[in-house]
Protein backbone atom coordinates (compact mmCIF):
# COMPACT_ATOMS: atom_id res chain seq x y z
CA UNK A 1 0.00 0.00 0.00
CA UNK A 2 2.79 2.47 0.96
CA UNK A 3 4.51 1.72 -2.55
CA UNK A 4 1.41 2.56 -4.12
CA UNK A 5 0.99 5.70 -2.42
CA UNK A 6 4.34 7.09 -3.31
CA UNK A 7 4.80 5.80 -6.79
CA UNK A 8 1.28 8.14 -7.01
CA UNK A 9 2.69 10.60 -5.61
CA UNK A 10 5.93 10.79 -7.81
CA UNK A 11 3.70 10.01 -11.07
CA UNK A 12 1.97 13.89 -9.37
CA UNK A 13 5.06 15.20 -9.09
CA UNK A 14 6.33 14.64 -12.09
CA UNK A 15 3.20 15.88 -13.58
CA UNK A 16 2.84 19.11 -11.86
CA UNK A 17 6.65 19.66 -12.93
CA UNK A 18 5.99 18.64 -17.08
CA UNK A 19 3.40 21.70 -16.35
CA UNK A 20 4.20 24.49 -14.38
CA UNK A 21 8.05 24.07 -14.89
CA UNK A 22 8.46 25.67 -18.44
CA UNK A 23 6.49 28.59 -17.01
CA UNK A 24 8.56 29.10 -13.88
CA UNK A 25 11.93 29.11 -15.66
CA UNK A 26 10.23 31.67 -18.31
CA UNK A 27 10.00 33.76 -15.64
CA UNK A 28 12.85 33.53 -13.67
CA UNK A 29 14.85 34.12 -16.91
CA UNK A 30 12.89 37.23 -18.19
CA UNK A 31 15.09 39.61 -18.77
CA UNK A 32 14.76 43.25 -18.22
CA UNK A 33 14.96 43.79 -22.22
CA UNK A 34 12.42 41.09 -23.19
CA UNK A 35 10.06 43.15 -20.55
CA UNK A 36 10.80 46.54 -22.31
CA UNK A 37 10.02 44.78 -25.26
CA UNK A 38 6.77 43.56 -24.10
CA UNK A 39 6.05 47.11 -22.82
CA UNK A 40 7.04 49.41 -26.51
CA UNK A 41 4.81 46.46 -27.87
CA UNK A 42 1.67 47.77 -26.47
CA UNK A 43 3.01 52.14 -26.53
CA UNK A 44 1.01 53.80 -29.65
CA UNK A 45 3.53 54.55 -32.29
CA UNK A 46 4.88 58.23 -33.39
CA UNK A 47 5.85 57.78 -37.26
CA UNK A 48 9.14 60.49 -37.15
CA UNK A 49 8.83 61.06 -40.85
CA UNK A 50 5.37 61.07 -41.56
CA UNK A 51 4.07 61.98 -38.20
CA UNK A 52 6.62 64.24 -37.00
CA UNK A 53 7.38 66.05 -34.88
CA UNK A 54 6.56 63.80 -32.00
CA UNK A 55 6.65 65.28 -28.14
CA UNK A 56 5.39 64.70 -25.17
CA UNK A 57 5.89 65.68 -20.88
CA UNK A 58 7.26 64.35 -18.28
CA UNK A 59 7.93 65.20 -15.17
CA UNK A 60 11.10 66.73 -15.95
CA UNK A 61 9.09 68.99 -18.85
CA UNK A 62 8.34 69.35 -22.39
CA UNK A 63 10.57 66.64 -24.90
CA UNK A 64 10.35 66.95 -28.99
CA UNK A 65 12.02 64.72 -30.82
CA UNK A 66 11.95 65.28 -35.79
CA UNK A 67 13.48 63.75 -38.08
CA UNK A 68 14.26 64.76 -41.05
CA UNK A 69 15.56 62.94 -44.68
CA UNK A 70 18.42 64.75 -45.62
CA UNK A 71 19.19 63.58 -48.82
CA UNK A 72 21.29 60.29 -50.53
CA UNK A 73 24.41 60.04 -49.10
CA UNK A 74 27.80 57.94 -49.94
CA UNK A 75 26.13 55.10 -47.77
CA UNK A 76 22.67 55.48 -48.68
CA UNK A 77 19.76 57.90 -47.20
CA UNK A 78 21.07 60.49 -44.20
CA UNK A 79 19.02 61.80 -41.48
CA UNK A 80 18.67 64.51 -39.27
CA UNK A 81 17.68 63.96 -35.94
CA UNK A 82 16.59 66.30 -33.10
CA UNK A 83 15.94 66.32 -29.57
CA UNK A 84 14.86 68.96 -27.85
CA UNK A 85 14.80 67.59 -23.87
CA UNK A 86 14.18 69.93 -20.51
CA UNK A 87 17.14 68.75 -19.27
CA UNK A 88 20.38 68.55 -20.41
CA UNK A 89 21.73 64.51 -20.33
CA UNK A 90 25.08 63.41 -20.71
CA UNK A 91 26.27 61.03 -23.23
CA UNK A 92 22.90 61.08 -24.49
CA UNK A 93 22.04 58.66 -26.94
CA UNK A 94 19.62 57.46 -29.86
CA UNK A 95 19.70 53.96 -30.36
CA UNK A 96 18.53 52.58 -33.75
CA UNK A 97 16.28 48.84 -33.16
CA UNK A 98 15.05 46.73 -36.02
CA UNK A 99 11.22 47.18 -35.63
CA UNK A 100 10.11 45.26 -38.91
CA UNK A 101 12.93 42.68 -38.13
CA UNK A 102 15.98 42.48 -36.25
CA UNK A 103 19.24 44.25 -37.84
CA UNK A 104 21.30 44.65 -34.64
CA UNK A 105 21.29 48.15 -32.57
CA UNK A 106 23.16 51.02 -33.91
CA UNK A 107 23.70 53.84 -30.99
CA UNK A 108 23.50 57.30 -32.15
CA UNK A 109 25.14 59.75 -30.49
CA UNK A 110 23.83 63.06 -30.02
CA UNK A 111 25.66 66.03 -30.19
CA UNK A 112 24.87 69.26 -28.15
CA UNK A 113 23.52 72.46 -30.68
CA UNK A 114 22.44 74.66 -28.54
CA UNK A 115 20.93 74.76 -24.85
CA UNK A 116 18.94 71.57 -24.38
CA UNK A 117 18.38 70.87 -28.20
CA UNK A 118 20.37 67.46 -29.15
CA UNK A 119 21.11 66.67 -32.85
CA UNK A 120 22.84 63.62 -35.14
CA UNK A 121 22.99 63.03 -38.61
CA UNK A 122 23.43 59.33 -39.51
CA UNK A 123 22.91 56.23 -42.09
CA UNK A 124 20.17 54.05 -41.26
CA UNK A 125 20.88 50.36 -42.41
CA UNK A 126 19.09 48.68 -44.86
CA UNK A 127 18.58 45.22 -45.50
CA UNK A 128 19.33 43.51 -49.19
CA UNK A 129 16.64 40.88 -48.84
CA UNK A 130 13.43 43.68 -48.04
CA UNK A 131 13.76 47.06 -49.54
CA UNK A 132 11.93 48.93 -46.36
CA UNK A 133 13.10 48.60 -43.34
CA UNK A 134 11.18 49.91 -40.25
CA UNK A 135 13.46 51.44 -37.25
CA UNK A 136 12.52 51.96 -33.79
CA UNK A 137 14.65 55.09 -32.18
CA UNK A 138 14.88 54.64 -28.72
CA UNK A 139 17.00 57.65 -26.24
CA UNK A 140 19.24 56.70 -23.65
CA UNK A 141 21.88 58.36 -21.31
CA UNK A 142 24.43 56.48 -21.26
CA UNK A 143 23.37 52.65 -20.84
CA UNK A 144 20.19 53.91 -19.16
CA UNK A 145 17.06 53.78 -21.23
CA UNK A 146 15.09 56.90 -20.64
CA UNK A 147 11.83 56.17 -19.47
CA UNK A 148 8.35 57.61 -19.90
CA UNK A 149 8.29 57.81 -23.26
CA UNK A 150 4.99 57.62 -23.64
CA UNK A 151 5.19 56.27 -27.96
CA UNK A 152 6.92 53.98 -29.82
CA UNK A 153 9.27 56.42 -31.96
CA UNK A 154 9.71 54.85 -35.60
CA UNK A 155 10.69 55.45 -38.77
CA UNK A 156 10.91 53.79 -42.52
CA UNK A 157 14.12 53.68 -44.16
CA UNK A 158 14.19 53.16 -47.98
CA UNK A 159 16.96 52.32 -49.76
CA UNK A 160 17.74 54.70 -52.88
Amino acid sequence: MLRAIALAGLILGLVAVAVFGPGLLEDANRSPESANAKESASLARCDLLNDGPCSWSDVSGEWQISLSELGEGTQGMEYQLTVVTPERPERFLAVLRGESMYMGEYPVPLGNRDGNEYSARFTAPFCTVDATMTWRIDLQQGQQPIEGIPAKLVFQAEPH
